[in-house]
């Protein structure tokens, strides 16, 4: 083997470490989230007292500490640890987990598995599209940027002025957003992969990967349910 060979095959390792770093915490958090929300839905079906006079207030708590943490992480990243990144996107996910514990008084639990593999099979597909494909999706970033914010306005509005209508096509129009998003993401974390180096800086980015794609599948699992979800 040429010094080369050698060298090409340190970067081909290093790219596929930090790749399996991202999408290896991204499960994490998928199951962690998962396994907090369905704890939280069994605890609160047990103890009905307790879920009215505290659960409610605790979700409102919650999604406040969710954002502060993405801002934070948004914010800080380049100056916190990346031991400090991992504890907040731990964080994240049980705090956003114990705020999906809600799904399960609204919907079939055969309705919320069926819609979450199928999630998983688009984000699947979308990611891999991302991965292999020769088209420059990074050139989509001010159109992502742009509908990302027309959907937290659209939501907001639809917030104060209810309308079922409103509601289905915001949903439609997230599940669209976020399948994208996912291919665009999985295509930036390749690029980024490609210069990666077993350091701190690198751990960071795997962090802020993982939790882009992981807001990714949960908006397109959330939204699938909204429109297809059999609600009790």
């Amino acid at each position: 083997m040429n010094t080369y060979d050698s060298v090409k095959s340190t970067s081909v390792s290093e790219q596929n470490k930090f790749l399996a770093k991202v999408y290896g915490w991204m499960t994490f958090a998928l199951l962690l989230s998962a396994l907090t929300a369905y704890g939280t839905a069994v605890y609160a079906a047990n103890n009905i007292q307790t879920f009215a006079a505290f659960f409610r207030g605790g979700f409102f708590v919650a999604a406040i500490a969710e954002l502060v943490i993405v801002f934070y992480l948004s914010a800080r990243i380049n100056k916190i640890s990346a031991a400090k990144a991992t504890t907040a996107f731990i964080i994240y996910s049980i705090l956003n987990g114990f705020n999906l514990s809600t799904i399960f008084f609204a919907y079939n639990i055969a309705s919320i598995a069926n819609i979450f593999a199928i999630s998983a099979g688009m984000f699947l597909c979308m990611a891999i599209y991302g991965s292999k494909t020769k088209s420059d999706l990074m050139s989509y970033r001010k159109f992502f940027s742009m509908a990302i914010l027309g959907i937290l306005i659209a939501t907001l509005v639809n917030f104060l002025l209810w309308s079922s209508g409103m509601s289905l096509v915001i949903s439609i129009a997230a599940v669209v957003l976020f399948t994208g998003l996912t291919a665009y993401d999985a295509q930036k974390m390749l690029i980024i992969s490609r210069q990666a180096r077993d350091d701190e800086m690198f751990k960071k980015a795997s962090i802020i990967g993982a939790l882009e794609l992981y807001l990714d599948f949960i908006n397109i699992f959330l939204h699938l349910l909204r429109i297809f979800g059999n609600r009790k």
